[in-house]
């Protein structure tokens, strides 16, 4: 008698769980590892400051209360479970094999030398210096421009490695200006840790400065870390910028994880306070740009860009016998996205902040994006006559400038606030296409362009007018929480779901049906603008002497040939 098949076995459920720390809230995102399919998700907005950032009448200083990190961790995954047991079918904490952590950054807070906060000691509950510095915060400006030059005159070859200039949204910037500004805190903590670091060692109680592990992602592209020269900047160099950094490179690690390794796994202690299992793995923080890019699907010849407020774009590629130096970059390093690949950050310090610029300071005519998007869809390129700048929070690259500001020209008595909502969608457009071109004329190829956060999901226009732009199509990642989704990678692969990022991805990630092809014509007119645009860039943004006399009547012409 003949035997029937074997039916195969059905693979059991496993989930995974990221923690995705952003700028005015944290969320959660529970995923199943077999598909990437995104069970739950939930909020938790950060009670302190305005919109969850402590603010001053400095309007460059902008920091966080890390109570209000640990506070969101709690609430998340408490809520994880409670909104998986009533919506997950045959639902099991005990399937929950990993939890992946990102957040912006750079993000350094001063801890003390259990590996505590300062900003939760009542000492200093009242003092922004002893809060987290948020990635934003550019108080710094001036001792990131010593840095540089320090760098470049005694370690060129550490300062090449992150574009060869220092931004003031840096690790060491940050530190650098409370040494100088706020001695009382910088003498009481006994360490700076990235945000990205501490909220991982706080879940598995590694927190301690002996017994704490930190990413490759944060050290690398921010305190420009390398194995090439055991780590961190030495004592040296760092006292050359004040004697107390001296002293701190003794309390820096050494050793920086990928994020493919466990950090540990959950404490007890946490595990009694969420209802998790105790010994969940913790994989090594990263930043939220960078855990975008896996959540995007990112390989070789693909560029990410993680559209929100700012923008991070980021591209891999092989190792080679040879770091590339690419001038401006936010840092090239070694497995900061994907493990064993050279990863590759750019960006713009402002995008969808500019957007807000206009909708909630301006209020041109009480129009809300989405009227003025409308509106604006319906203006041909060059017709309005007007061309900006996208610096209104700096230039992060190519020219690592956060003293830039924004620029509108063109305009005349007629000028609708439509025009200049398309007018600044244009300028972070150009903004793109001069990061794409850097990477090109450095020998990252681009073979495509995904896209993903709020912008790519819910503005159309955006999406188009980059496509016209660049000459590229623009396609939009599958997921509307890319972020989450690649810390919920992180933790599948520690967890043992996938035995790599790059297997993960292939299961779980992916793009929508519907991209963006530019349009032929659109990209002509924007191929006559793209020139003006950098011959505004080149003028205000560069010590090069240029002349500007042609930029208005040449935006006259091409705004009276496209009108007809």
């Amino acid at each position: 008698m003949k035997k029937s098949p074997t039916a195969p076995r059905k693979q059991a459920a496993s989930y995974s769980l990221g923690l995705d720390y952003g700028t005015e809230s944290a969320r959660a995102l529970l995923v199943d590892t077999r598909s990437g399919e995104e069970l739950t998700t939930c909020v938790f907005r950060y009670p302190t400051g305005t919109r969850g950032v402590i603010l001053s009448k400095d309007p460059n200083l902008a920091r966080q209360n890390p109570a209000d990190y640990l506070a969101a961790a709690e609430f998340l995954l408490r809520r994880t479970l409670s909104l998986a047991k009533k919506h997950v079918k045959g639902f099991s904490t005990a399937r929950i094999v990993g939890i992946g952590v990102d957040t912006t950054g750079s993000t350094p807070l001063p801890v003390d030398a259990d590996g505590r906060a300062l900003g939760m000691n009542p000492r200093f509950a009242k003092d922004p210096a002893a809060m987290a510095w948020l990635w934003k915060d550019h108080t710094s400006t001036s001792e990131a421009r010593e840095i540089s030059e320090r760098a470049r005159e005694h370690r060129p070859h550490m300062i090449a490695r992150c574009g060869n200039t220092y931004s003031s949204e840096w690790f060491f910037s940050k530190i650098l200006r409370c040494a100088r500004t706020s001695p009382k805190v910088f003498n009481a903590a006994h360490l700076w840790v990235e945000c990205a670091d501490w909220i991982p060692a706080m879940l598995t109680g590694t927190e301690h400065p002996d017994t704490l592990q930190i990413g490759v992602c944060a050290a690398g592209h921010k305190a420009m870390f390398a194995q090439d020269w055991r780590g961190y900047p030495d004592a040296e160099f760092l006292a050359m910028l004040h004697p107390g950094l001296g002293a701190l490179r003794s309390h820096l690690r050494g050793r920086a994880l990928t994020i493919d390794q466990p950090v540990g796994g959950l404490s007890p202690q946490w595990a009694a306070r969420t209802g998790m299992p105790a010994g969940i793995p913790v994989a090594a923080g990263a930043f939220d740009a960078h855990l975008g890019a896996i959540g995007s699907g990112i390989e070789p010849g693909t560029l990410v860009k993680i559209m929100g407020t700012s923008t991070c774009d980021i591209a891999v590629a092989p190792r080679t016998d040879r770091f590339p130096e690419i001038p401006g970059l936010c840092g090239i390093v070694d497995g900061s996205v994907v493990p064993r690949m050279l990863g590759f950050e750019a960006g713009q310090s402002a995008v969808g902040d500019i957007f807000n610029w206009l909708v909630d300071v301006v209020k041109p005519g009480g129009g809300t994006h989405e009227s003025l998007s409308k509106e604006a869809a319906k203006i041909a390129p060059g017709s309005s006559g007007l061309l900006a700048l996208d610096w209104n929070n700096g230039n992060r690259t190519v020219l690592v400038d956060q003293l830039l500001t924004g620029l509108l020209i063109g305009q005349t008595l007629y000028t609708a606030p439509a025009e200049v909502y398309r007018a600044l969608i244009e300028a972070t457009a150009f903004g793109a296409l001069t990061i794409i071109s850097r990477f090109e004329e450095f020998g990252v190829k681009i073979d495509r362009i995904i896209n993903c956060g709020g912008i790519a999901q819910k503005n159309p226009l955006v999406m188009q007018v980059y496509a016209d732009v660049t000459n590229r199509t623009m396609y939009v990642s599958r997921s509307a929480q890319t972020c989450a989704l690649g810390a919920a990678i992180a933790g599948a692969v520690v967890g043992g779901a996938h035995a790599t990022v790059a297997g993960a991805q292939r299961a779980m990630t992916g793009v929508k049906p519907k991209s963006y092809k530019p349009n032929p014509k659109a990209h002509a007119v924007y191929s006559e603008l793209y020139p003006l645009y950098r011959a505004l860039h080149d003028a205000f943004g560069t010590p090069t002497p240029s002349t500007l006399g042609h930029v208005m009547k040449r935006l006259i012409e091409i705004r009276s040939r496209t009108r007809g």
